[in-house]
């Protein structure tokens, strides 16, 4: 292995990271519109529970199998017997990451489109503002992707204590304030009341329905960043002597805790919208979601806000920006991982090659937009995910030798074999999991 790994040099610097993968864009717009569509407290609660009893074991899974090999997605299964039939699974997790940054980087190029039309619409540069964010210029949309990338990739340079962990304590703490600053200025708006009535109001009747668990269950798993090898790689990263299960908690704790945040500003945000004029429902009469909520209403609502509407929206979208970097960073990092371990690359060379090869792919899904853009979210995020996800659990539960597994938990956690966590676990990761992936693939494709 390449001298060149690293290691995160403490606890919070691996739960900043990790969580800062996890927490992305879909935690802030994602997670809020479903609840909103699928009884408000009531998936909330599912969410919540199924994070715990579904995500966490996976996220378990790909943490132990990482420090354990101490290598990344695809030199993990050469290390671990056994594992040499398992090591497709490696290529398919460095392809999934690849393909997943490729198409995540244009999105969060808008998002930084959106923070230069508020800085030159606050320095009265009003044609520059408006090009910015002019969706059909493919100048733009190239330039500010570009612009992301050229972010992502000097934090990757920097290795893992010098650019991961640094910037991610940097940009963690930042996201945070900012949510929280954004919470309470929206929750004093008219119309914010009615709008967090609407969020923390659960339908129980919804409870037990098929659609609402499905939901909360898809959200669970794929807002973990589970099924790419960004949490294995990030595993391997780990010192030895850390409790796994506990920082893997904390890091499920932060990411649940973001998303429903999350909603305390982005729900209340499109009722103090609607009491401005602006159309928050759909023609089907369901809440306006996903995409939308970021690039038609909440726009509207700073335009509707007068001279500060600049400003707020500067804020707004750079809380989107770092929620896209803290994830970007992670994605790139699993093809940059196994060129500098099985390539022998180093990591400055590993980086540039990836990245720049990367950037040549979100180009093409900028040119070809209406054909390509749309497939390859699907093929990354409906299929190799989830086959990645239940390969894992499979190799982890029935294939990797069980002393070894449990030798890596006693690592840090010397009393692992009598605890909770260790009794239910095994089981879980072994039959509860796969068969609750397949139930999320097989609907998510013919559901």
């Amino acid at each position: 292995m390449s001298t060149e790994r690293g290691e995160f040099s403490s606890r919070i610097g691996f739960v900043m990271a990790a969580a800062g993968s996890a927490i992305g864009l879909g935690n802030i717009w994602g997670f809020p519109g479903q609840a909103a569509q699928n009884g408000g407290a009531a998936f909330v609660v599912v969410y919540i529970i199924l994070s715990f009893i579904v995500a966490y074991p996976v996220f378990m899974a790909e943490l132990t199998i990482g420090r354990y090999s101490q290598s990344n997605i695809v030199g993990a299964f050469n290390i671990i017997e056994g594992g040499k039939k398992f090591k497709f699974v490696g290529y398919m997790g460095v392809l999934a990451a690849s393909l997943i940054y490729g198409f995540y980087a244009v999105i969060a190029g808008w998002m930084l489109s959106y923070v230069f039309n508020a800085i030159f619409t606050i320095m009265g540069f009003n044609e520059i503002a408006q090009w910015c964010i002019d969706s059909s210029s493919l100048l733009r949309n190239i330039s500010f992707m570009g612009v992301f990338g050229l972010l992502t990739m000097y934090i990757i340079t920097g290795g893992v204590k010098n650019g991961i962990e640094k910037w991610s304590a940097r940009l963690m703490p930042a996201l945070i304030i900012i949510l929280i600053a954004m919470i309470i200025y929206v929750s004093l708006q008219e119309g914010a009341m009615k709008g967090l009535a609407f969020y923390l109001s659960p339908d129980f009747s919804k409870i037990g329905d098929g659609k609402l668990i499905l939901s909360a269950l898809g959200q669970a798993f794929f807002s973990l960043s589970l099924g790419v090898g960004t949490m294995l790689v990030y595993g391997s990263y780990i010192r030895k002597n850390e409790n796994l299960p506990v920082i893997g908690a904390l890091v499920t704790l932060a990411d649940v805790g973001i998303a429903f945040m999350a909603g305390f500003l982005i729900i209340p945000a499109m009722f103090v919208a609607q009491a401005s004029g602006v159309e928050i429902y759909a023609a089907d009469g369901s809440l306006i979601a996903g995409a939308n909520i970021v690039f038609q209403v909440l726009p509207e609502l700073f335009d509707s806000l007068g001279a500060v509407g600049p400003f707020f929206a500067l804020i707004f979208f750079a809380l989107m920006t770092i929620a896209a970097l803290t994830s970007s960073i992670s994605m790139l990092e699993v093809p940059v991982a196994y060129a500098v371990d099985d390539l022998k690359l180093n990591r400055k060379k590993a980086t540039f090659i990836f990245g720049f090869t990367i950037m040549a792919i979100s180009v093409v899904l900028i040119m070809y937009m209406d054909v390509l853009f749309g497939l390859v979210v699907s093929i990354a995020t409906q299929w190799l995910q989830p086959i990645i996800g239940l390969l894992l659990c499979i190799f982890i539960g029935w294939v990797m030798n069980r002393n070894q597994v449990l030798g890596e938990l006693k690592q840090g956690y010397p009393e692992v074999e009598n605890s909770f966590f260790y009794k239910i676990w095994p089981w879980f990761v072994r039959v509860i999991c796969p068969v609750l992936i397949l139930l999320i693939f097989y609907t998510t494709l013919f559901g």
